[in-house]
């Protein structure tokens, strides 16, 4: 049970890092006790500066640095009375003498700073692989304004045109926008099968699809194996940074970003003795208190449950660091406030496209004890007949048996931070599949529609939970034709031609009950169309005429965005298999 804030003596508070979390916190202690010493050391030049807009200030779209300054030192220590000092590097904790060694790193001076509570809000750094040629010149990494204006001052000077993406996350993606916006001839490479982890393989492939809509060359399945200068690579145009080297290719580049994933900054921690969990991160209880007395930790560094896995994971988000540094302030000061885990709601703009996530992806669940369901919808963001209606590709994951809510993705050109808000909202709350259909969401035509989106992954959900719907999906369809299955078309001659599942059987719907006898009685009947609603009609009017039959989940479109032949389509099949019994 939690308790409320206590009054308490004085503390001296010393918070290490001075951007999301730490900031957050100092902002809250100040808020709950006005006599309390709080020092920030801060590292780099700034504080509480906008770290996800960094990609937009470099690519143009946010056009001030000042925009992403959200307060200075001098305004938060005329506001909120607060000493911040910048340039200044914490190198060592002595717990048990309660005191953290500070070199500034302009001077170089060492000092000594004794402290009541500590909290440690020091980040995560980008990976730097060591593979050869990783320190030549042109090779960069996005984590602070002061990488920003190394890129800046590179790209000034040099005019690059040719630009590699190294790694397909949130960074590298951004990164890969924005240049492509500048008119640069930009690669993206990654060494997985797709881009963006936390999304599943046929919500990545509309990412795909997008980046080379808008010229992104995108090299997946490769490892970047190391860097070579530009006249190492003979018979090519010298690039004026290096060749990237990835599997028996080479990349020449102008200029590189490196966007392969953090790690958490734990150096300091270790050495003063805090435990670390499994993950490498910096371990912390329910009320983010550290293995030290006295220490706290927050933000990127930290290890957090995920409250629908009960695992612990890492997960570099702002929104989870501001809440954690606020939950810190609190407990300091005598509450007893409980961290509820990170979901993991992210979001993200492709160029013409936004996609989101929140909870566990279907890789995730594989792995895992869970038997669960999928169901895809593929409505418009608002009412159709309203000018400027545009299609929302979603995709969530339910528990079997009791539909409990397990993760979502969503990708469309609008509309999608809605839905992912109210589905990160619903898993929060404890929701189920069937609370979806009964949710009552805003309607006007410009906005939504009578059976909203949500609403209609509800119902989905809530049919497949009751038996009125047995699916298969996109990954078993060559596995079912195999088979002998028969798989029935029912969209319109038109939407046929335009593109089909090979050896599909087509039969469009208006005409299926007259129809009937041309289908194969004894086989099983899967049926699909382009979305999955016609398909359910015709799969509950087979079903009542004692056709054995299944429906496609998602139609047509989940299955034409994933390339043929599919990779590890066995795999996968017998994953699903193994997760139905």
């Amino acid at each position: 049970m939690e308790t409320d804030i206590r009054c308490s003596a004085p503390r001296k508070i010393v918070i290490v890092g001075g951007v999301a979390g730490g900031m957050s916190a100092a902002a809250r202690a100040r808020r709950i006790s006005e006599d309390s010493q709080i020092i920030i050391f801060e590292r780099s030049g700034y504080v509480s500066y906008a770290n996800c807009g960094l990609p937009y200030f470099l690519g143009g779209e946010i056009e001030s640095k000042e925009d992403l300054l959200v307060v200075t030192p001098a305004l938060l220590k005329q506001k909120l009375n607060l000493d911040i000092r910048v340039n200044s590097e914490v190198v060592e904790i002595d717990a048990a003498n309660k005191l953290v060694s500070v070199q500034d790193l302009k001077t170089g001076e060492l000092h000594r700073e004794s402290y009541d509570d500590l909290i440690l809000s020091v980040g995560a750094a980008p990976i730097r692989p060591r593979v050869p040629g990783i320190d030549l010149k042109g090779l960069f990494s996005l984590r602070s304004i002061e990488d920003v204006e190394a890129i800046q001052a590179w790209t000034d000077m040099h005019k690059p045109s040719r630009v590699v993406i190294a790694g397909g996350g949130f960074i590298g993606l951004e990164m890969a926008e924005q240049h492509a916006r500048r008119g640069m001839d930009v690669t993206l490479i990654d060494g997985k099968d797709q881009v963006l982890a936390p999304i599943d393989a046929e919500i990545a492939a509309l990412v795909h699809q997008e980046l080379r809509k808008h010229g992104v060359r995108v090299e997946l399945g490769k490892s970047i194996e190391g860097f070579l200068a530009p006249e190492q690579v003979p018979g090519l145009t010298p690039p004026l940074s290096c060749h990237v080297q990835a599997g028996a290719q080479h990349f020449p580049a102008d200029l590189v970003i490196l966007g392969l994933g953090v790690r958490p900054e734990v150096d300091l921690a270790r050495k003063a003795g805090i435990s670390l969990g499994e993950r490498g991160g910096i371990k912390v209880d329910a009320y983010l208190k550290t293995s030290v007395p006295s220490i706290w930790a927050v933000g990127d560094a930290i290890e957090v449950e995920n409250p629908i896995s009960k695992s612990y994971t890492l997960i570099a988000l702002g929104g989870p660091a501001n809440r954690q540094g606020r939950i810190v302030a609190d407990n300091i000061f005598g509450a007893q406030r409980r961290y509820a885990g990170t979901l993991g709601t992210a979001i993200l703009r492709v160029f013409d496209l936004t996609v989101a996530c929140v909870g566990l992806n279907e890789a995730q669940l594989r792995g895992s004890s869970v038997s669960y369901e999928v169901v895809y919808v593929h409505p418009s963001q608002h009412a159709g007949y309203y000018p400027g209606a545009e299609r929302l590709d979603i995709k969530v994951l339910f528990e079997k048996g009791t539909g409990a809510l397990l993760g979502a993705q969503v990708i469309g050109k609008d509309g999608v931070d809605k839905r992912i808000d109210v589905l990160a909202t619903a898993i929060k709350a404890g929701m189920s599949i069937r609370d979806l259909a009964e949710l009552e969401l805003a309607y006007a035509p410009p906005f939504g529609s009578a059976k909203d989106a949500i609403n209609l992954v509800g119902m989905t959900g809530t049919n497949v939970l009751e038996g009125q719907l047995e699916q298969v999906h996109w990954h078993q369809v060559q596995s079912l034709l195999d088979e002998g299955v028969c798989l029935l078309d029912v969209r319109s001659r038109s939407e046929y031609n335009r593109g089909h599942i090979e050896g599909s059987l087509h039969i469009p719907l208006p005409e299926l009950r007259s129809r009937l006898a041309e289908l194969p009685a004894a086989k099983r009947i899967v049926t699909y169309c382009q979305s999955g609603q016609r398909s359910y009609i015709a799969y509950r009017l087979l079903r009542q005429k004692g056709f054995t039959v299944q429906n496609l989940s998602g139609g047509y479109l989940t299955y034409s965005a994933m390339p043929k032949p599919l990779k590890s389509l066995e795999g996968r099949i017998s994953a699903v298999a193994v997760a139905k019994q």
